[in-house]
């Protein structure tokens, strides 16, 4: 029967518009994306193609705010995005996946499609990111002999399992067969890694293309370097190299060119600014510096992805850490061309110009930085401290033991543990407690009988003195402050990872309480009895680690609200913040340099209260009377760090950070 009816005289020549009308994508050539080393390029459908790609982490942005991000990258000129999948979000406990709402990678891809951008795609399963653990699990160190990256068994067994449940979710999203997906990264930065372990590369290769099929370029990335290219490169995965502005540029690509004769140049991580660490300046890079080295790269027609694009924010417990133990901030800004809060940015507008002049820039407006706005002070009441909120705050209840365990054998992989002990004798004198073994990971705040006495930090403060009488209860709250991203460190245990001494005595009979703080808060169970003030009549320099709660209303008639904002804690010294449930993640203004956290929308209300928890882990500047927080319209993530500070390595030399 004809597709016009029974019976139609119609020619064939006018039938074939309306043939490759309604069938026109089986009758045309399949979707293709390869790579032509003669022509030492990329192809997408067979002719040559370039990507100008800016990374965006799906992990850092709340969803809500995919679709702007996005289309201000769109507008900028770039063809395509960059994105990692960090393992331990999507897998937090084992066994146990997670993939809705913020972390509905899915949608994101289908979102990236729908705006006009294809994908670069880094799944791990490490991914470094200055983020906790480099997107590896923390329970993978129940295995406490595990050497992670590496032919060992238990790693391989993990790493195959969520390959098994992830990759298969990613095939449909693959360019050739519909989606946005061009390239997937198979390891990252591999050769900075001290096990040069060719035989789980060459694993990994077989697991990816088991998954995914043989026509998917896969990539490696690593430092333009040929120590780097070493242990990093292998056959069958297309070797890329990363570096930053000022970098010498054709030095760079003929690095490259020792692991790939042939085909197109990439630079896969262009940085367009830098990570911040607690206690160091905001790092900053001129947009002169990046325009002028994005414009080399490109005159030579190689691909390049700006890393980062936009940096967003480490909310909750998901930063990450340097070696030597340096843990980075919430804002993962990054002096990026849109800020933390997807704000555009000088930078933003002079890489647009350079891209201006080699690819075409869609027509149209940029869509405008989102508005923020100053909801004003907010009042503070003193509830709990930790250790009398012991039974809200630690569901699984109290682990008896002789020796501290570590955050990883009592199953808690983020926050905070209580380790609760005695003196076991008096102390009339100052008596040194001591991690001998720099064996406090990360920080924890001691009392003594409800006193708060000082502060053990990871290798900073290993001692304080005690004073007491014997059977005295020792309160130690340990506080992760984020686990080694990158280096021969990442195996990061957390707690107290070696013994306590008293004196040239070793501290025994523990007990230690988990706490799911972010559970007890999102429930509103500390809210139920405000606590009546006990503090001493003199200020003391520390108090015992507590929490405070204050809220505020935001009118329902005033039109667009609620915006974004950002909350400061004036004179307050460090701890973590929830609003509405929702854990921010860490304040830490007496070290800098980030002052005040990012707030998005949308998390806030307009019809009901919103509610502020803070837990002050050294001291509020309450006293007995009232203290405030502040919303405020306007970031501050500069501000001025230590006067003894000394950077202790460059921008962009990660060898350093080994």
């Amino acid at each position: 029967m004809s597709l016009l009816g029974a019976g139609s005289k119609l020619p064939l020549l006018p039938l074939l518009p309306l043939l490759l009308l309604l069938f026109g994508q089986s009758l045309s050539a399949p979707r293709s994306f390869s790579l032509d080393y003669k022509g030492d390029c990329f192809r997408k459908d067979g002719e040559e193609f370039r990507y100008i790609s800016g990374s965006i982490h799906y992990s850092r942005i709340p969803r809500v705010y995919w679709k702007d991000r996005l289309l201000k990258m769109y507008m900028a000129g770039l063809n395509a995005i960059q994105t990692y999948i960090p393992w331990n979000y999507h897998e937090e406990s084992q066994g146990y996946y997670n993939f809705i709402g913020d972390r509905d990678v899915k949608y994101f891809l289908e979102l990236a499609q729908d705006i006009g951008l294809l994908v670069i795609l880094r799944p791990g399963p490490y991914i470094c990111a200055e983020w906790d653990m480099g997107g590896l699990p923390a329970w993978l160190l129940k295995e406490k002999n595990i050497v992670l990256r590496s032919s060992d068994p238990d790693y391989i067994a993990a790493v195959d399992t969520w390959m098994g449940k992830l990759l298969p979710m990613i095939k449909p999203y693959l360019y050739q067969n519909g989606g946005p997906i061009i390239t997937v990264q198979v390891e990252n930065e591999y050769g900075s890694y001290f096990a040069c372990d060719f035989n789980y590369l060459r694993h990994l290769t077989k697991l990816f293309r088991s998954h995914l099929g043989e026509e998917v370029v896969l990539f490696t990335t690593d430092g333009a370097g040929l120590n780097y290219l070493r242990c990093g490169s292998i056959q069958n995965l297309y070797a890329t190299v990363d570096f930053g502005p000022g970098a010498n540029v054709t030095a760079a690509f003929n690095a490259q060119r020792h692991a790939e004769p042939r085909g197109p140049l990439v630079n896969s991580e262009f940085y367009t600014g830098w990570l911040d660490h607690w206690g160091s300046p905001h790092s900053s890079v001129s947009s002169t510096v990046v325009a002028k080295s994005l414009n080399e790269i490109l005159v030579t027609g190689a691909n390049v992805n700006l890393y980062m694009f936009i940096g967003g924010t480490n909310f909750g417990y998901w930063n990450g850490a340097n070696a030597l133990y340096s843990p980075q901030p919430t804002s993962y800004d990054y002096d990026a061309p849109l800020t933390e809060a997807g704000d555009l940015t000088e930078k933003y507008f002079v890489i647009r110009d350079v891209i201006k002049m080699y690819h075409k820039i869609p027509e149209g407006p940029v869509p405008p930085t989102t508005p923020k706005y100053a909801y004003g002070a907010v009042e503070m009441k003193k509830l709990q401290t930790i250790s009398d909120a012991l039974e809200e705050l630690s569901f699984s209840g109290p682990v008896k033991s002789m020796y501290p365990q570590t955050f990883t054998e009592l199953n808690q992989m983020v926050g905070y543990v209580l380790y609760r002990t005695i003196l076991p004798f008096t102390c009339s004198t100052p008596t040194p407690l001591s991690s001998q073994l720099d064996g406090v990971h990360d920080r924890a705040y001691v009392s003594v009988e409800g006193v708060a006495v000082g502060i053990l930090e990871r290798n900073k403060a290993l001692t304080l003195n005690v004073t007491g009488k014997a059977g005295s209860q020792v309160d130690i709250l340990v506080e992760n402050m984020g686990r080694i991203n990158y280096g021969k460190d990442i195996n990061d245990f957390k707690g107290l990872v070696s013994n306590m001494t008293l004196g040239a005595n070793t501290l025994t009979g523990w007990t230690m309480y988990s706490l799911s703080i972010d559970k007890a808060v999102s429930q509103g169970i500390l809210w139920e009895r405000e606590r009546t003030s006990t503090d001493p009549p003199h200020p003391a320099p520390l108090s015992p680690p507590v929490f405070y709660w204050g809220t505020f209303s935001i009118p329902d008639g005033i039109p667009d609200l609620p915006q974004d904002t950002y909350i400061k804690l004036p004179k307050w010294r460090k701890g973590q913040v929830w609003i509405n449930g929702f854990n921010l993640g860490r304040y830490w203004p007496a070290r800098g340099p980030q002052v005040t956290l990012f707030v998005p929308a949308n998390i806030l209300s307009t019809v009901a209260l919103n509610n502020v928890t803070v837990l002050e882990l050294e001291k509020a500047p309450c006293g007995s009377g009232p203290c405030t927080v502040e919303f405020t319209n306007t970031p501050i993530l500069n501000a001025t760090v230590p006067s003894g500070y000394k950077q202790r390595w460059g921008l962009f030399a990660k060898e350093d950070l080994l």
